[in-house]
C-alpha cells in the first residue's frame, strides 16, 4: 500500500474505522465461537477465521500504517527494516481475508448445490485445515514484499521510510509477481465468487420450481417448507458476504485496471481526482473488514440475541450465584433471565432493588456463619 495521506478527511476516517473496526471483530469472534447462532461448525469456522482476519487487517493496514503514518510522520515506526515487515503483514492479513470469503462461498456452494460432496466436504475437520492452509499460503506468497523496499532516504545513518526497488521497471521477475499479486488479490477472487454465486443461484432457481411442483401435487402448499427455509438464510447469509466484498473492491479493482493500461504511476499532490480515486478504493476496501459483523447482525436472527446478552453474561453468573445463596433470606429469589416472561429492563430494575449493597452484605455475612 502507498504511503498514508495527509488531510482531515483522512485524519479523521481511519481512527473512526480502528475504533469501530476492532471491537466489531472481537465481539464477532466471541459469539461466534460459542456457537449458539445456529450456524454449523463448519459454517462457524469460517465466520471466526473471517472475522480474525478481518481484525488483523484493521491492526495492520488502519492502525499500524495509516493511523501511525498520518498522526506520527517521522517517528521510529517509519524506518525502512519497519516498513518492509508492515507491508508484508498487511498484504498477508488481507489476501487471507480475501481468501477466506472465497472459501466460504465455495463450502456454501457444495452444500446447496453438491449434495453428494457435502458431507464429506462441509465438515469441522475439513474447513479448519482450509482456514489453516489459507492463511499459512497467504503469509507465504507475501514474503516477497520485504525485499520489494528499499529505503527512501538515509539520516543520521538510519534508513527511513520505503520505496520500490529503482530496478522494479526493468525486471520482468518483479514485474510478474507485481502483476500475479493483483490476480490473486482481487481478480481472481472476483472471478470465482461471482461465478460460484450464479451457479448457486441457477441451481437454487431449479430446485425450487422443482420442489414447488412437489409440493403442488402434494396439496402441501399452505404448509411450510422447512428445507426451503434453511436454505434460504443460508443464501441470504452467502449472498450478503459475497455482495459486501464485490462492492467494496470494486473501487480499488477499477482503479487498478485503469493505472495499469494508462501507466500512471504519479500525482500532482492530494487534491489529483487520480489520487483521490485511488485513496476511495483503499478506504472502501479497508472497511470491508468492519462490516461483516454488521451483516451478521441483519441476517441472523439468534446473532442479534447473542449481540444482546453477551455483555451481560458475567452480570448473570453474579446474580445467579447471589440468587441461590439469598433464596432463604429475607430478599426473595430474582431467578434467572426469562425474556419470554418479561424485559430485560424490568429485569434489571428487579435486580437492581434486590442486590443492594446493604443486601449483598448481608448475603455475605449469611454465607460465612452457615
Amino acid at each position: 500500500m502507498h504511503e498514508p495521506p495527509s488531510g482531515p478527511v483522512y485524519a479523521i476516517y481511519y481512527p473512526i474505522l480502528a475504533a469501530l473496526g476492532i471491537p466489531v471483530n472481537i465481539v464477532a469472534i466471541v459469539i461466534l465461537s460459542r456457537g449458539k447462532c445456529g450456524l454449523s461448525r463448519c459454517i462457524t469456522h469460517y465466520l471466526v477465521a473471517m472475522a480474525a482476519s478481518d481484525l488483523t487487517v484493521v491492526i495492520t493496514g488502519v492502525l499500524l500504517h495509516r493511523i501511525t503514518g498520518i498522526y506520527f510522520p517521522g517517528s521510529y515506526l517509519s524506518l525502512t527494516w519497519v516498513c518492509r515487515i508492515k507491508t508484508p503483514m498487511v498484504y498477508a492479513s488481507r489476501d487471507t481475508s480475501v481468501w477466506l470469503t472465497v472459501a466460504f462461498t465455495f463450502d456454501r456452494f457444495v452444500a446447496i448445490c453438491c449434495q453428494n460432496l457435502k458431507s464429506k466436504y462441509c465438515t469441522k475437520r475439513i474447513s479448519a485445515y482450509i482456514v489453516g492452509t489459507v492463511a499459512a499460503l497467504g503469509c507465504l506468497k507475501n514474503i516477497p514484499w520485504y525485499f520489494f523496499y528499499e529505503p527512501l532516504y538515509f539520516s543520521n545513518n538510519l534508513p527511513w521510510y520505503c520505496r520500490g526497488r529503482s530496478d522494479f521497471h526493468n525486471s520482468p521477475l518483479w514485474q510478474a509477481f507485481t502483476d500475479l499479486d493483483c490476480i490473486i488479490s482481487p481478480f481472481l477472487p472476483f472471478f470465482v465468487i461471482l461465478l460460484l454465486n450464479a451457479l448457486t443461484v441457477r441451481h437454487i432457481l431449479v430446485a425450487s420450481r422443482v420442489r414447488k411442483a412437489l409440493r403442488d401435487n402434494a396439496r402441501a402448499e399452505s404448509s411450510p417448507d422447512p428445507e426451503m427455509e434453511n436454505r434460504r438464510k443460508s443464501i441470504i447469509l452467502l449472498f450478503s458476504i459475497s455482495g459486501n466484498f464485490i462492492l467494496l473492491w470494486l473501487t480499488y479493482t477499477v482503479n487498478y485496471l485503469y493505472f495499469r493500461i494508462t501507466e500512471t504511476y504519479y500525482y500532482s499532490g492530494y487534491d489529483d481526482p487520480l489520487f483521490i480515486l485511488q485513496e476511495t478504493g483503499y478506504m472502501l476496501l479497508l472497511l470491508s473488514c468492519c462490516t461483516n459483523t454488521f451483516i451478521y447482525a441483519v441476517t441472523q436472527s439468534k446473532f442479534r440475541d447473542e449481540l444482546k446478552t453477551m455483555d451481560l453474561g458475567f452480570n448473570f453468573q453474579y446474580i445467579e450465584r447471589d440468587t441461590m445463596a439469598a433464596s432463604t433470606g429475607n430478599i426473595g429469589n430474582l431467578g434467572t433471565f426469562d425474556k419470554s416472561r418479561e424485559p430485560f429492563s424490568s429485569y434489571m430494575e428487579r435486580a437492581n432493588k434486590l442486590f443492594t449493597p446493604n443486601n449483598i452484605m448481608e448475603i455475605a455475612v449469611k454465607e460465612r456463619s452457615e
